[in-house]
């Protein structure tokens, strides 16, 4: 028996999918996976086919033997090796200073898809320091500015890890809740005050003022809403500040191992989780289980 992604395959799952492609002999590998999440009714919350698992399984169980895939048909290119790092984008590095006050009011622009993104991404790479790294998964870009149009922070949420220790205890879920539920959960993975403003208390405004916008637009532009948001910070480079004074909440540190471990010891900085619950019922919801 094959487990893929929590879901148990049985003989009779591996059966039909041998019975669908054979009932389909000219359908690519893309045309079977939309057949398979038709017929299973895949899909994302936001209807959307979920084509992406479905072509994994499939993968899965052709490498394993149990069904035989048709060739592909063209080769997909690897874009994390062809992709070139965002371009540097001239402005106006001049100091930006004094009361919060003086800036507002604050603009928060969701920029992924637009043609504000370009700039998000070229600040992220070239002032933080994790640089820029192209999220996958369900992801929102945000740039703030000041009153007079220039930049002051930039804030990414993706989707969060299935694994993840302190989260985990501290929600206190089961493992099939959680399987189920970890689309309500996002990470915040950058949030970057440009180097040049140095503006008092700025830092846990935005995050305050972020945390009360998100889950709406997340769940319009995705189909769902969220309940929590977590974060790592770097203890070595940061103590956090901001997000404490934005109330959020210490949950533990990371083993410094990361998801695809297999040795059990660190390979990586150990970090501290912070977690910042969207609603009261936060637990109640995430422990929910299927």
């Amino acid at each position: 028996m094959l487990r893929y992604r929590g879901r148990e395959l049985t003989e009779e799952d591996t059966a039909f999918i041998r019975d669908l492609i054979a009932r389909h002999p000219s359908a690519s590998r893309s045309q079977i996976s939309k057949l398979l999440c038709d017929a299973w009714k895949w899909r994302q919350p936001n209807g959307t086919p979920s084509q992406v698992l479905c072509r994994g399984l499939l993968l899965a169980l052709h490498r394993a033997g149990e069904i035989t895939l048709p060739p592909p048909r063209f080769a997909v290119p690897n874009n994390i090796v062809r992709r070139s790092q965002p371009d540097a984008v001239l402005l106006d590095t001049s100091p930006i200073e004094g009361p919060l006050a003086e800036l507002q009011p604050l603009e928060f622009v969701q920029v992924r898809r637009t043609p504000g993104e370009a700039l998000f991404d070229s600040l992220i790479h070239q002032y933080h320091y994790l640089g820029y790294t192209r999220p996958v998964g369900e992801h929102l870009k945000y740039s703030v500015f000041c009153r007079t149009g220039r930049p002051l922070a930039c804030l990414l949420f993706s989707s969060a890890p299935r694994h993840l220790g302190p989260r985990d205890r501290f929600i206190g879920w089961s493992a099939q809740a959680r399987r189920k539920n970890i689309r309500f959960v996002v990470y915040n993975p950058r949030f970057l005050i440009l180097p040049w403003v140095r503006v008092p208390h700025l830092a846990s405004h935005v995050l305050s003022r972020m945390m009360r916008r998100l889950s709406g637009e997340w769940e319009r532009i995705y189909g769902h809403p969220l309940y929590f948001v977590e974060t790592f910070v770097d203890p070595a480079r940061f103590r956090g500040t901001c997000y404490r004074a934005a109330n959020w909440v210490y949950l533990g540190r990371t083993t410094g191992r990361g998801k695809d471990d297999r040795t059990h010891k660190p390979n990586r900085p150990i970090k501290d989780v912070l977690g910042y619950p969207l609603l009261k019922r936060f637990r109640e919801l995430l422990c929910r289980a299927p």
